[in-house]
């Protein structure tokens, strides 16, 4: 019987709902929610189809264990006691990141130093040698000291999830692919009405959209740390891509992105033809202020610009009122609206019949469903 293993899955907050009912759907045991990340326990397979098949995640950490860590001494012994082994084989590299909150341990390099020496003195001990070569396979540890408490983890995923592979470029003020995921999902989009995404920018909405509406998994075009580790199997990694492709189902899809900037329309045209969605998605330069509706009905999924500096944040004041006059009066329209304009509502004419508060990075932002 393969063995199991706990594993953490670290999300933007806001999206801790939307990511474990993902790892749910996947039939994963033991999903609980928490503040900024998702748990689950499996085995090699399960690490695989999280990694191949998450939207809204950032990452997959497996737990290696947690202990009280008031002090350095605490958190070297702590380290010190782990299994490693288990894990990291003889040549692994074995780098160190993390962070440290409401603790005694508030120096992150310091505790980086720590731990690093604390492993090496497991792993030269376990592998009775003095000198670890760190040629081999990366096995990212990470910490999180949170109340003086320690976590320690391995990154199965190498490169964030959100790095889908099709977004080399970006204009301004992108929106992360996983909240992209998240906010068209919020909207119930499956594929079987209409969407529009008026301001498309690099095309990451409707890009996720049509994602989403063919049910192909984001990390199937991509390689994940733990593809190179010896104890979860080969297998699990082909088996997961397999299971992930038998899932997929074809369209066509009436998804439409415009932007007012002929070259962010052309920047996301690149983008989905590099996700093999551009045959589902019609890209079209235009004003969402005086644009008609493409389709009779159907679905709005938005990140309209908003402003940090104050002569900004008044165009975007403007924008919102315009868009309140036209995109806001559209029947047969629903529409999901992400902003960080706190009196948004009252810019676009009627209150919201939900708000969700989210993160787009650090900025807090508020998703505004009219429905």
């Amino acid at each position: 019987m393969e063995k199991t293993f706990d594993f953490a899955v670290p999300c933007l907050f806001g999206l801790e709902g939307p990511a474990a009912d993902e790892l749910r759907r996947m039939g994963l045991d033991d999903v609980r929610a928490e503040n900024g990340r998702v748990r689950f326990t499996g085995d090699g397979l399960s690490c695989a189809r999280a990694n191949i098949r998450l939207r809204t995640g950032e990452r997959v950490l497996l737990r290696l264990g947690a202990f009280p860590a008031p002090t350095f001494d605490a958190l070297f012994e702590g380290v010190k006691a782990l299994p490693l082994a288990d894990f990291i084989p003889a040549d692994g590299q074995f780098p160190v990141k993390g962070y440290a909150l409401d603790s005694a341990l508030r120096s992150v390099p310091d505790c980086q130093r720590i731990i690093k020496k604390a492993a090496a003195v497991a792993l030269g001990g376990a592998y009775r040698t003095q000198w670890l070569p760190e040629t081999g396979a990366l096995y990212q540890i990470q910490f999180a000291i949170v109340k003086d408490r320690a976590e320690i983890y391995l990154d199965t995923t190498g490169t964030p999830l959100f790095k889908r592979g099709y977004r080399p470029g970006h204009v301004s003020a992108p929106l992360r692919e996983t909240l992209a995921a998240a906010l068209v999902g919020f909207a119930r989009y499956r594929g079987r009405d209409a969407l529009w995404d008026p301001f498309c920018g690099s095309g990451t909405i409707p890009i996720e959209a049509a994602l989403i509406a063919r049910n192909r998994a984001p990390g199937l075009n991509r390689t994940f740390a733990a593809q190179s580790w010896g104890f979860i199997p080969k297998a699990a990694w082909t088996d997961a891509a397999e299971e992930a492709r038998s899932l997929e189902y074809p369209g066509p899809y009436h998804i439409f992105a415009s932007d007012i900037d002929p070259k962010a329309v052309a920047l996301a045209r690149e983008n989905a033809r590099r996700a093999g969605v551009e045959v589902d998605i019609t890209f079209s330069v235009a004003d969402a202020r005086t644009a008609p509706a493409p389709w009779e009905r159907g679905v709005i999924v938005c990140n309209p610009p908003y402003g940090e500096r104050m002569l900004e944040r008044q165009q975007a004041q403007e924008l919102y009122r315009d868009m309140g006059r036209t995109l806001g009066k559209l029947a047969g329209w629903k529409q999901y609206v992400i902003s960080s304009e706190p009196d948004f509502e009252r810019l676009y004419g009627r209150p919201a019949a939900k708000r969700r508060k989210l993160y787009n990075g650090m900025i807090q932002c508020y998703l505004n469903m009219y429905y």
